[in-house]
């Protein structure tokens, strides 16, 4: 990072200066054998496409609020730094009968529909696949998403001093995220950290994302993990050369 990163948004500016080409997120779904390895460069680019559909095309500013269903999940990554370019808060698990925009997983649908603003349907499946058929009364992120501009410019500054993140009941500032990912340490720049937790908690969020991002690292991002033996554990560990885990 730089001394003049004030949000996550900043901190993913900062990698993308440095070295675009590194790993970011390795994503990995044991129940399904996904694999998906998202280089710096291509996790800013769906970033900054998804930017583009919050604001553009959902209407999202500073101080509205995202209500995020989603699991531990590349594309739950991309929509945290999405919500910090815009300024919007990302409620992660939040009410989203209270939010402006909801984003939600297919297991999270009925939930969803609470929401009286936007709503935006991922279906989770491998290599970014839409739905075979969209939920009534929602869009299809798969969709909408790819035609969306690879720059994004955010219509109003973002203040690193208003809210950006609630997760497990605790509101945090971009600024506060920046602080706090730094201040979680346990990673090298260029280390590798496995993290098989879920996204519904900070130790979750600062594991399998925002310390890796904050430190220069990179995440190895496990989901359904209890499918996995101990063996092929340690064989991934091995082979996504893993410097720290997080289960």
């Amino acid at each position: 990072m730089n001394a003049t990163d004030r949000t996550p948004a900043d901190l993913l500016r900062s990698a993308l200066a440095a070295d675009p080409g590194r790993p970011l997120v390795t994503f990995y779904d044991d129940a399904t054998g996904e694999r998906v390895e998202l280089s710096v460069a291509t996790f800013a680019n769906w970033v900054a496409k998804t930017a583009n559909l919050l604001q553009g095309e959902l209407g999202a500013g500073p101080g509205d609020r995202v209500a995020v269903l989603l699991p531990a999940h590349w594309q739950t990554a991309v929509w945290l730094l999405a919500c910090s370019s815009v300024g919007v808060v990302a409620d992660v698990g939040g009410d989203p009968s209270g939010a402006d925009v909801v984003v939600s997983g297919p297991e999270s649908l009925e939930a969803a529909r609470a929401c009286g603003g936007e709503r935006v349907a991922l279906a989770l499946r491998p290599l970014g696949g839409r739905f075979p058929q969209t939920p009534v009364g929602f869009v299809d992120y798969a969709v909408e998403v790819p035609s969306q501009g690879d720059r994004f410019v955010a219509f109003s500054p973002v203040d690193p001093g208003e809210p950006a993140l609630v997760v497990g009941g605790s509101e945090f500032t971009g600024a506060e995220v920046v602080e706090r990912a730094l201040a979680d340490g346990g990673v090298d720049a260029g280390g590798r950290v496995l993290s098989g937790l879920s996204y519904d908690t900070w130790d979750g969020l600062s594991s399998g994302l925002y310390a890796p991002l904050a430190s220069g690292g990179s995440v190895v991002l496990c989901r359904n993990l209890a499918e996995l033996s101990e063996e092929a554990l340690a064989k991934r560990v091995e082979s996504e050369r893993v410097t720290v885990s997080r289960l």
